[in-house]
């Protein structure tokens, strides 16, 4: 009965465990070369670009209804998409021909940027991010001496930021047009300006060190002051277990927009855990990016020796890690959804992913 968890704050350590211990042993036990990370990633990429491109489709007709793919699945397009071309350039400095295979990958790349940002703004923020640290990690790891020229210039970076805010425009454009508000960058900024101030006040004053003050929340008096749903895994997880934690299903969801939608994930993990677990969640974060990029190292010295044994897990690796690096931006610093519910989950796979590679099986 200990191990059973009294509130989200438990489950979600409980899960993220039982997730890092999974992942790290799938990962040791499936035969992961270049070739099977490679095909995996390419035909995940191309399945994630279908489910966005058919969820942007259903938000764009009235009959259907959409269901926001990129809250749960945007951070493993960033994973796949750059595990992708992880392996495109190190098979290239391999010497094997990947021109054609770089070109779907382009593809693909380009087809879960538009489309997801049709469905979700902050999504493409998110995604071009995560991109952006992949190359930067490809270029620490490869050098230019793997391939002609660095991938993260000037003039790149460039047409990257000026494709993103032409494609915000277009969806603005296109939002008056149909007059469709719900794609429209503006008016999330507009609403995100509306409501935000008096989020932080309410989080600025209520919130200790364990949590929060007990009539600060939606339940008022029936408020615990920790751990009431504001940050939580996935409402099914909890239902289906018959947990009697505070749950906000149904219209109570907007209740929980003050946290979740209107403010950084800081001030949401803060106010609904307390500033000692917003510090333990930092330290945690801190230590898989640096675990992350030691690894890493130690993979770039036995590529540079000859060894290509490690190459599969290489590529993962970064993609796993850049996509935990965007996340973990846009969620502590934008938007607390990005890194609550389903995108919790998420979030903390990325996190196995990223541990996983801290112990090698020898085959």
């Amino acid at each position: 009965m200990a191990l059973i968890a009294t509130n989200h704050l438990a489950l979600i350590i409980e899960f993220a465990i039982l997730m890092h211990i999974g992942i790290l042993l799938l990962l040791n036990f499936l035969p992961l070369n270049s070739n099977v990370v490679y095909m995996l990633s390419l035909v995940l990429g191309a399945g994630i670009t279908l489910m966005f491109f058919i969820d942007a489709v259903c938000l764009l007709l009235p009959m259907l209804s959409h269901h926001e793919f990129t809250h749960p699945y945007g951070p493993i397009a960033i994973f796949v998409i750059v595990t992708s071309w992880a392996m495109t350039y190190m098979l290239q400095g391999q010497g094997v021909r990947t021109s054609n295979l770089k070109l779907l990958v382009l593809l693909e790349t380009m087809g879960i940027a538009i489309f997801g940002a049709v469905v979700h703004r902050d999504f493409l923020i998110m995604f071009i991010l995560g991109i952006l640290i992949g190359f930067f990690i490809l270029d620490k790891t490869n050098g230019k001496g793997k391939h002609e020229h660095s991938i993260l210039t000037p003039r790149n970076m460039l047409l990257v930021v000026v494709a993103m805010f032409l494609l915000f425009g277009i969806m603005e454009g296109l939002s008056q047009v149909l007059h469709m508000e719900i794609i429209s960058p503006l008016s999330r900024i507009d609403r995100m300006n509306a409501n935000q101030f008096s989020s932080l006040k309410l989080v600025i004053d209520n919130t200790n060190l364990f949590g929060h003050s007990a009539n600060a929340t939606y339940w008022g008096n029936s408020s615990m002051g920790n751990s009431d749903g504001y940050i939580s895994l996935p409402l099914t997880f909890i239902t289906s277990f018959g947990l009697p934690f505070p749950l906000f299903y149904g219209i109570l969801v907007t209740k929980k927009d003050i946290i979740d939608y209107f403010l950084p994930g800081i001030f949401g993990i803060g106010f609904d855990f307390g500033y000692l677990a917003l510090a333990a969640v930092i330290i945690w974060i801190l230590v898989v990016i640096i675990i992350g990029l030691v690894i890493l190292n130690k993979y770039k010295l036995q590529r540079e020796r000859g060894s290509k044994r490690y190459i599969g897990r290489e590529a993962l690796l970064i993609g796993s890690l850049s996509a935990f690096i965007a996340q973990t931006i846009l969620g502590l610093f934008i938007i607390t959804r990005t890194i609550n519910g389903s995108a919790l989950v998420t979030y903390l796979f990325l996190s196995a992913m990223v541990m996983a590679h801290v112990v090698t099986t020898k085959r």
